[in-house]
């Protein structure tokens, strides 16, 4: 999950690329850059954290150009955390190029084979985006004549890439002197849309993750990329299109909309707050069909992405809705923190409890999901710190018993609470009442009902099926074995660190 952001306007565009990495900053709090380009020439600034802490005064200044685009990430599977690894990337032959991605490859290690030995290109860190980008870089040169690039060329291009690339991937990149190239892999996994704004001289052009984006600059949303599909905007801002996969199918993440993606935003046609105010209304029918003995006084929402379902829930099954749990909004998303000392203190930091919405009720507690189990475990044990009698613990999604590999840095298996328990011991667990998941059949339908076009989605976290068929388990062994390493590596880390500073302070 990563935000990524292109423009192609007719004034300058650092302050239009900055502001609309604040508003993705949710999907991503690693490492944030911008690449503006001016004429045939780029100006770069990336840098580690958030987006206001990476950008000063001096680095706007020096990011000319009226086109653009930009990259808030967090860090997949095995990545390592620097600077090194933060996007946009670029390479220069045979053409300047930068390029932000936002998914994951899963046929990367053949890809870096590949480069190395057939098309004679070095990739420089562990990153599947500097992949991605060598294998675009190298389509278009087999693609060129005399090194010329039309339209045309581009997207045949691009049909190299999803020919070569396996996974999940959305794209933004910039070609110098050309243009800006944005397209979507042919599952159509990780979202992109995009919207455009007319001048006294002409359209300008935004592609963005999400439609949020797209509203906060004030950009008039267009359409979704399709699955397969590239949109080109030269630098004159003429626009170009086409379908670059012969046999593409829409597969949004389902995750999106239970989690990752603002309540604002409109992916694939489908309102996510929409989604969300639906599945409230399912999870409420389960508790009435097979939870109708539980006495609860009031429901709990966790602030922020589960408020519409706890609602609708609320409303459903005529209840009063409370707020009881006041975010700290300085504290970022717990679900993208390494480690898991480090997520369990930011509970604590992250949310606090208010006693008199708690103090001797039955409170029915609703999350958009349970992953590792460690902040659900926390707010329960809160709720009973605040005098809550009975603490019954609902999900708006179902159990989330595998990995993701299509771009979501979900933990091993053994670190997902149900991986391995049903929902009795995932109650005992979590210390709650009662638990109840929302069924998966039922999310599907809640999601699909915004948009009926939308037939698929990828569930894979889920239900285990990755829509791409090419994921067997050794390839999850793999990516197993490179999260518990890496964990252990920000694990060894942690405790060096914390070493020095005791040294340091004696």
């Amino acid at each position: 999950m990563c935000g990524i952001l292109g423009v192609v306007a007719r004034t300058p565009v650092n302050q239009l690329l900055y502001d609309g990495l604040l508003v993705l900053q949710h999907r991503g709090q690693d490492a944030a850059g911008i690449v503006t380009a001016d004429g045939a020439n780029f100006h770069s600034h990336r840098g580690m954290g958030m987006v206001r802490d990476v950008f000063r005064t001096r680095n706007m200044r020096a990011l000319f150009g009226s086109a653009g685009i930009a990259h808030t990430r967090y860090p997949t599977a095995g990545n390592a955390s620097s600077v090194a690894e933060s996007q946009p990337f670029y390479v220069n032959s045979p053409f300047g190029i930068v390029l932000g991605h936002n998914g994951n490859l899963t046929n990367t290690e053949q890809l870096k084979i590949d480069l190395f030995r057939s098309d004679l290109r070095h990739v420089n860190t562990g990153s599947d985006s500097e992949v991605l980008l060598n294998v675009l870089a190298h389509e278009l040169q087999n693609n060129a004549t005399n090194y010329k690039l039309d339209p045309a060329t581009i997207f045949a291009a691009v049909s190299g890439v999803h020919r070569r690339c396996q996974g999940a991937y959305s794209v933004v990149a910039m070609i110098a002197g050309y243009g800006m190239l944005a397209f979507r892999d042919p599952f159509g996994i990780r979202p992109l849309i995009f919207g455009r704004m007319e001048t006294a001289t002409g359209y300008e052009y935004m592609a963005s993750s999400e439609s949020v984006a797209l509203d906060a600059l004030g950009y008039e949303v267009v359409r979704d990329v399709a699955a397969g599909e590239a949109i080109f905007i030269d630098m004159d801002g003429q626009f170009y299109s086409q379908q670059c996969a012969p046999k593409a199918t829409l597969n949004p993440c389902i995750f999106e909309f239970v989690y990752l993606a603002r309540p604002d935003s409109v992916m694939d046609g489908i309102s996510v707050y929409e989604a969300r105010l639906r599945m409230g209304e399912s999870l409420a029918e389960k508790i009435k069909r097979q939870h109708g003995n539980l006495d609860i006084d009031v429901v709990i929402p966790i602030p922020d992405s589960s408020r519409p379902a706890a609602m609708q829930l609320s409303k459903h099954l005529d209840l009063p809705y409370r707020e009881g749990f006041i975010k700290n909004r300085y504290i970022g998303r717990t679900f993208i923190m390494p480690g898991q000392a480090v997520r369990r203190k930011s509970v604590r930091q992250k949310l606090n409890a208010i006693d008199m919405e708690f103090k001797g009720k039955n409170v029915l507690i609703v999350d958009d999901s349970i992953v590792r189990g460690t902040t659900s475990s926390e707010i329960v044990q809160m709720a009973r710190d605040s005098g809550a009698r009975k603490v019954y613990f609902a999900s708006a999604a179902p159990p989330v018993r595998f990995p993701n590999v299509y771009g979501i840095d979900m933990p091993t298996r053994e670190e997902l609470i149900a991986s391995d328990r049903d929902d009795d011991e995932i109650a005992r667990e979590i210390g709650c009442d009662r638990l109840i998941y929302q069924d998966l059949d039922a999310l599907i339908d809640d999601v699909r009902s915004v948009n009926p076009a939308v037939k698929n989605f990828e569930a894979s976290c889920f239900d285990g099926k990755y829509v791409t068929g090419d994921i067997t388990q050794a390839y999850l062994d793999g990516v197993e074995q490179e999260r518990r390493d890496s964990s252990k590596r920000a694990r060894d880390s942690a405790a060096q660190q914390l070493a020095l500073e005791l040294e340091t302070s004696e």
